[in-house]
């Protein structure tokens, strides 16, 4: 049985980008182990619950009937599918400051633990970082998740991302090089075309920060350059990128395909795909 780790946001993520994937790792027999920054249940976005919902850039309803049904059952407290997630704060070190006392040491320990961490992924086949608003907050500039998903880059294992969730494959990077693993590859994204104007939020907070606090485009053009792209695909109904080992989806309507692309990598050895 293959093992496929999934990593959430605690400030919500989109419903159907973790039921697509979710329900084609069902399908095809895979276990799904979760995984959240601090252990707390992760939860969905309103919006991605929500059939009436008018996603604005696009102009029209992005959750199916079906779909929300499907996201609830999910959300239910008495499903306990998403009880109990790895607690990345836990099971990975935290990165000591420069300016720390015994730096050298520190981080001789702290390196020494991330070897250890590595040795635990090889029970795991592949990696999805499952997207929506929340990854901004908590994942994408988090170095636990950076040291996961280079942990899974030095072993040659493919690693997926969503939506919003890509950015932290442009941000892994290894502290004596600092180049993106994604450097010379082809990726795509959330595009410019898909951004709010207004109304980007979080779960457990009021804040609305208008925009996106960053165009997720022109990172991963930068991130990939100067031998790689980014594929925006705006106006196709699908954007979803296979460049091995990534395997990236676009937004919430690449989530099914992205799962599908994971899987033809894991079980009929797919390498490129979408470019």
């Amino acid at each position: 049985m293959k093992k496929i780790l999934t990593i959430l946001s605690e400030y919500g993520y989109w419903g159907e980008e973790l039921v697509g994937p979710l329900e084609t790792f069902d399908a095809a027999g895979y276990q799904v182990d979760f995984a959240t920054p601090t252990g707390k249940r992760p939860v969905a976005l309103p919006p991605s619950l929500d059939p009436t919902f008018v996603d604005p850039p696009l102009g029209r309803t992005v959750v199916s009937e079906e779909m929300a049904e499907k996201v609830k059952r999910l959300e239910d407290p008495k499903n306990p599918r998403l009880d109990n997630p790895i607690i990345l704060s836990e099971w990975l070190p935290d990165r000591p400051y420069w300016s720390a006392e015994k730096f050298l040491r520190e981080m001789e320990a702290y390196n020494n633990a991330i070897d250890e961490v590595q040795q635990e992924l090889v029970q795991y086949d592949a990696l999805l970082i499952v997207g929506g608003s929340g990854p901004i907050v908590d994942l994408v500039n988090n170095h636990r998740v950076h040291d996961l998903v280079l942990g899974f880059y030095k072993l040659g294992k493919p690693i997926a991302a969503e939506c919003y969730g890509v950015t932290c494959l442009a941000f892994a990077r290894d502290l004596v090089e600092r180049k993106s693993i994604i450097r010379g590859k082809h990726v795509t994204g959330h595009c410019k075309e898909y951004d709010y104007l207004d109304g980007t939020g979080f779960i457990g907070s009021d804040i609305n920060m208008g925009p996106p606090p960053y165009p997720l485009e022109y990172i991963l053009s930068d991130a990939t350059a100067p031998d790689g792209e980014y594929h925006g695909n705006f106006g196709r109904e699908i954007s979803v990128i296979v460049d091995y080992p990534f395997i990236t989806g676009r937004s919430t309507a690449d989530s099914y395909t992205t799962g599908q692309k994971l899987v033809e990598v894991l079980e009929k050895g797919l390498r490129r795909y979408g470019w």
